[in-house]
């Protein structure tokens, strides 16, 4: 019997192809990359045409022994690593590591995008040599990561702090991180007003939840108006005292929207961050636990498709495996015709697949039992994408109706416009939803108001209008999801680079998360300066994504990786030397404030430490006094400013009471509180309580007062008896209504609601 010794990854890959193959076969795993360059060395020859010095790992060597053994009795090698370029060089590195030249034993490659007996087969009839193109590829890539990262890193431990690094796709997401992040900053918030009219059908058949609709004024003389103050709302409230209304224009459309295409690499990292709140790295574990196979009681079985891939295209099998399932499971008149095909990007691997369910007979449903809770949370998720995606568009019927005031039979140029709509056909909608990036964000279904019936002309009650207070909002930061959708954007990284990009950033400490959002540090502010100043390319966007596209290039062979890697390094080197002489610590991390020391007189200047920025004194090292640098006011506070200034009012003339001088209303991290001006001699401070007015609705006898969080600072409204009632909410409160005596507050669009209503929604 022939002896063939096949090389995959990982374990659990080895043990899962194990169960397809005969006992003629022997399955090992080489644990990832065998061979890599030095870690205490550049190991990149740059005089010999950039030639990397590949060592084999410590922690490899006894697996190459092991390996070279089972070679000695073997009449086949077959490298089965990954179909990407990792997988090719990595089966490039093994053959090398093996010496495999002194077996004389013939070297198979097979590439397979499932793990499935039929998929493992079909690959051993149509294998092929290692694809020197691809190995070059990625070759290309880690010498210009380890030119860039040992060639910077260093000016910026000698330029900023030491054990900084930088990358050549690293630094072009931390600055956009940063960039996003002082959008923020220079963001002046504009204050609006919104006037919402609440009106009835006159028509008594109906229910009064059935003939009441909220209408949006938006046009004034046919034009859009905008309600800047207080002052102009009360005036357009004026107006309308006393006004008739009546429907001026009814709109009725059908909407047939498709469902979005299977998953890709960036999208699968998006949708989960959103749906499931998982970061990039966790993601990606998860995918390569069902890609590898899990064990659902007849042992190891890959569970979806190859997970770093571009394509969107689905395998014809696949797509009537897709259509067998939702026949079955949805009816028929879900089903399509004819398989809808999607259109990829450009450049991307049409030769691969999506990431789809291996089996779609397998629902979340039947291998719930084998998986834990997050590997079927993401199964489900790739199994109803998938599925969706072949099903029929959802058809929507959307209405939208304009109100128009009147006064004696006569328009006052007043219109108010009411929307909504209904799910005629759900269509994919039945089984799969796309998320959004931001709460704000409008999606597919978000806005299923219904309308009662409505024609043109007909008289409609006034039952109350409504007027609020809103402020424009900053653009959001960056979340993990869209930072991915962002770098595909704009072709910088691709699918195999978003989770260790992301994760790096925030283990080198230029990034952290708040909640969700991530948030850069004053380290990522200053190393983002100096190499946008300084190393323009490294950080341009489109330098670096044309450096992406050349790499592609080399894949196909239709760019030789040497003279491209040699026409980025030698102005690259160039500069560094250049920059090393010129660029002085002290003007990097350093930089002049207002302030005065208190102990010597002299100007304080701004330092970044190990921890973020603080206040050193000018004349160190005679003085060495130094203090936290105030932050800068958060939106937060700029929106509250008029409440500073109320509380500044209400305390004026207030003394301390320890050392008789004034108290000054100030704002730190949990808000307003009072200090004494006398700091630091006096350290003196009283918190101020923020009163709502509004009675506790649990213990009704408190009253609900302005708290924030430790972590963040984020306003919340919590009962004063805290502890003996531990009533708390995120919403701002208004009034506890008479007739129901339920708790009302201001919603997120500025709307005064049920606080009962939104914790309904929210276990929904």
């Amino acid at each position: 019997m022939k002896k063939n010794l096949v090389v995959v990854e990982s374990p659990a890959k080895a043990k899962t192809i194990s169960r397809f193959l005969g006992a003629g076969y022997k399955i090992m795993a080489s644990m990832g990359h065998v061979r890599d360059l030095p870690k205490s060395k550049m190991g990149i020859d740059i005089e010999r045409g950039f030639k990397p010095n590949y060592l084999i790992s410590v922690d490899k060597k006894k697996v190459i022994k092991q390996i070279k053994d089972e070679l000695k009795k073997a009449d086949t090698l077959w490298i089965a690593t990954d179909e990407d370029r990792e997988g090719e060089a990595i089966g490039w590195h093994l053959i090398s590591a093996l010496d495999v030249d002194k077996f004389n034993v013939p070297v198979k490659r097979i590439v397979f995008h499932e793990i499935t007996e039929k998929a493992i087969k079909d690959a051993m009839i149509h294998s092929r040599y290692i694809e020197e193109n691809i190995v070059n590829a990625q070759q290309a890539r880690r010498v210009l990561d380890r030119l860039v990262g040992y060639e910077l890193s260093p000016l910026l431990w000698k330029k900023i702090r030491y054990g900084l690094s930088a990358g050549r796709v690293q630094s072009v997401a931390v600055r956009l991180v940063v960039e996003r992040e002082r959008e923020i900053e220079a963001f002046e918030p504009e204050e609006f007003w919104k006037i919402m009219g609440m009106f009835e059908k006159q028509d008594k058949t109906l229910k009064d939840a059935e003939k009441t609709f909220e209408a949006e004024l938006q046009k004034y003389e046919d034009k859009k108006l905008k309600i800047s103050n207080k002052i102009e709302a009360q005036k357009v409230l004026k107006d309308l005292e006393k006004a008739d209304y009546k429907v001026a224009k009814v709109e009725k459309k059908e909407i047939k929207r498709n469902p979005a295409p299977p998953f890709i690499t960036s999208t699968l990292q998006q949708e989960a961050s959103r749906k499931l709140g998982f970061s990039v790295k966790k993601t990606m574990m998860i995918a390569q636990q069902l890609y590898e196979g899990i064990d659902v009681g007849s042992g190891e079985v890959g569970l979806i498709t190859y997970m770093r891939t571009d394509s969107v295209n689905m395998a014809n099998e696949a797509l009537e495996a897709a259509k067998y399932i939702i026949e079955k499971e949805f009816g028929e008149k879900f089903s399509l015709d004819s398989p809808r095909r999607y259109k990829g990007k450009k450049g991307a691997q049409e030769a691969h697949e999506a990431i789809r369910p291996v089996n779609f007979r397998l629902k979340p449903k039947d291998v719930s039992l084998f998986l834990n809770k997050d590997q079927l949370r993401l199964y489900e998720l790739v199994w109803k994408r998938a599925v969706a995606s072949q099903m029929k568009e959802a058809i929507l019927n959307k209405t939208a109706a304009d109100i128009e005031a009147e006064k004696n039979g006569k328009s006052i140029g007043y219109i108010f416009r009411a929307t909504g709509q209904t799910i005629k056909f759900p269509g994919f909608m039945e089984v799969y939803m796309e998320g959004k990036d931001h709460e704000e964000d409008k999606g597919l279904g978000d806005d299923e108001k219904i309308l009662p019936e409505l024609s043109e002309g007909e008289t409609v009650d006034l039952d109350r209008l409504d007027s609020s207070q809103h402020f424009t909002k900053p653009p959001a930061r960056y979340t993990e999801a869209s930072l991915v959708k962002k770098l595909e954007s704009e072709g910088i990284g691709r699918p195999s680079t978003y989770a260790p990009t992301i994760s790096t950033i925030m283990a080198r400490g230029y990034i952290e998360k708040e909640g969700k959002a991530l948030k850069p540090t004053d380290l990522a502010m200053v190393v983002t300066d100096l190499l946008v100043k300084n190393f323009e390319k490294i950080v341009d966007y489109k330098f670096t994504a044309e450096m992406e596209d050349k790499l592609d290039k080399v894949e196909e062979g239709k760019e030789e990786w040497v003279p491209m890697v040699r026409e980025f390094y030698e102005p690259f080197h160039k500069k560094i030397e250049e920059k090393e002489k010129v660029l002085k610590k002290e003007d990097i991390v350093n930089e002049e404030s207002d302030e005065i020391c208190e102990k010597c007189g002299s100007n304080m200047v701004i330092k970044l430490g190990r921890f973020g920025k603080f206040l050193s004194c000018s004349n160190y090292p005679e003085c060495k006094n130094a203090r936290p640098l105030k932050d800068n006011e958060t939106r937060e506070e700029v929106k509250e400013s008029k409440v500073v200034a109320e509380l500044k009012e209400k305390f004026k003339g207030k003394k301390c009471e320890k050392c008789g001088a004034l108290m000054e209303v100030k704002v730190g991290r949990y808000g307003p509180f009072l200090g004494c001006s006398n700091y630091p001699e006096c350290k003196n401070i009283k918190s101020i309580v923020v009163f709502s007015g509004v009675k506790c609705p649990k213990c009704k006898t408190g009253q609900l007062v302005e708290r924030r969080t430790r972590k963040g600072g984020r306003i919340f409204w919590g009962c004063n008896k805290f502890p003996n009632c531990k009533f708390a909410t995120w919403y701002k409160p208004v009034k506890i209504d008479k007739k129901t005596g339920k708790l009302m507050v201001e919603n997120k669009e500025g709307k005064v609601v049920s606080f009962d209503e939104i914790s309904k929604k929210k276990e929904k």
